[in-house]
């Protein structure tokens, strides 16, 4: 009787737990839905339409011949594509780094006790949302071009000759790509620096620590999440990009990025097999890389 008792008595206990998490698995299946439908299904169709050959008697057919040969044609043609497109996102991402910490720190921890500036400077930081990613390009193309201002400064001063232009060149692919990302580099830093307990500032001037030592022992680890994040969320998007290399924004022939070859697949040549193939490659380094860096940098739960 008493045996019979404790197990009823430990029914009773583990029928509420049972139901919490049924409650929260009907709430996780929507979400869990909505991930499958429009992000694992269409993940598998584009990693089947990866190894299909590619139907050049019928304008944008293919077929599945389950084989590699699309990656091993990509990576041997397309290789230069594929490496200008880490250098410039890795130049954006150190750029967009520079330029943002100083605003985020400035913003989150020494406007600390004025919050209608404080919000006021946050505002402008994500005001660019607010315009079309198109139309901030295309403005910048404008003032760019050869008949622009800046190039017509640059030649008035002697810097620039008659045949110099900015338009077409990597630094202007790079500079369109740090500009652009820049909003998604400053929120986060912002985000952990505004969590900085300033009260260690004070301890390791106490310290005798000069400001440099405060900033790379204190200030800089203690930031070290949301540079993580920032960085991230720069980079990932900056290597796929295919807007600023583009020959009708900022781009040239010379400057083409991995995104404006995937493009041109889906979108011009129609050869769809191939565009797969470089989306899948595109995302199988950029997961390897993000995931090397997440874990040398000790910040593994962001995965």
């Amino acid at each position: 009787m008493a045996m019979s008792a404790l197990a009823v008595a430990d029914t009773k206990k583990a029928s509420p737990q049972r139901r919490a998490s049924w409650v929260a698995f009907a709430l996780l299946l929507p979400g869990l839905a909505y991930l499958a439908l429009f992000f694992l299904v269409p993940f598998v169709s584009l990693l089947i339409t990866s190894f299909g050959v590619n139907d050049t008697s019928q304008y944008g057919a293919f077929y599945y011949a389950f084989n590699w040969q699309n990656y091993v044609d990509v990576i041997a043609e397309y290789w230069p594509q594929f490496l200008r497109s880490f250098w410039y996102a890795l130049l954006a991402t150190l750029f967009a780094l520079l330029i943002s910490y100083p605003i985020a720190y400035f913003i989150g921890v020494v406007l600390r006790d004025r919050p209608l500036i404080r919000n006021l400077l946050l505002v402008l930081v994500i005001a660019p949302f607010f315009i079309s990613f198109l139309l901030r390009t295309l403005a910048w193309k404008a003032l760019f071009a050869d008949e622009g201002p800046v190039v017509g400064f640059l030649q008035a001063i002697g810097i620039f000759g008659p045949q110099d232009h900015i338009t077409g060149t990597g630094f202007a692919v790079v500079f369109g790509l740090t500009y652009n990302f820049i909003p998604f580099m400053t929120l986060p830093l912002f985000a952990s620096l505004d969590r900085l307990d300033t009260r260690l500032l004070e301890a390791s001037s106490d310290l005798y620590a000069t400001p440099g030592q405060t900033f790379w022992r204190v200030t800089f680890p203690l930031s070290l999440p949301g540079v993580v994040s920032g960085t991230l969320l720069t980079f990932i998007p900056a290597t796929g990009d295919y807007v600023n290399a583009s020959q009708a924004f900022l781009g040239s022939p010379s400057t083409t990025m991995i995104g404006n070859v995937i493009q041109s697949k889906f979108l011009i040549t129609v050869n769809y097999p191939q565009a797969a193939a470089l989306s899948i490659l595109l995302m199988a380094v950029i997961l390897i890389i993000v995931g090397s860096y997440v874990r040398r940098t000790g910040t593994d739960d962001l995965l």
